[in-house]
């Protein structure tokens, strides 16, 4: 029986926190970003989509990572891309 949505949320076990406080690919190209998301898989933190390069989204199409937590202090959500789901934690 799943606890948060998909098999993807549930195989979430412990939830990685951003190392630090921006996009990684982001700072590379000297860009901005609006919020920050934290794959789950590899603890890489990406921008969101609303940024304007979407570092988080490719990210998870190009390594098939499916999970995301936000990386915003006061936020505590995972999102799942392949089976869009969401869950709060």
């Amino acid at each position: 029986m799943s606890t948060r949505g998909c098999s993807h949320l549930d195989a979430v076990e412990s939830i990685k926190q951003p190392k630090r406080p921006e996009c990684e690919e982001c700072v590379k190209v000297g860009d901005h970003w609006v919020h920050l998301r934290t794959c789950q898989e590899c603890g890489v933190t990406l921008c969101c989509d609303s940024s304007p390069n979407r570092h988080a989204t490719k990210h998870a199409r190009e390594s098939g990572h499916p999970v995301i937590a936000s990386a915003q202090p006061s936020e505590r959500w995972l999102y799942c891309y392949p089976d869009d789901a969401f869950a709060e934690y």
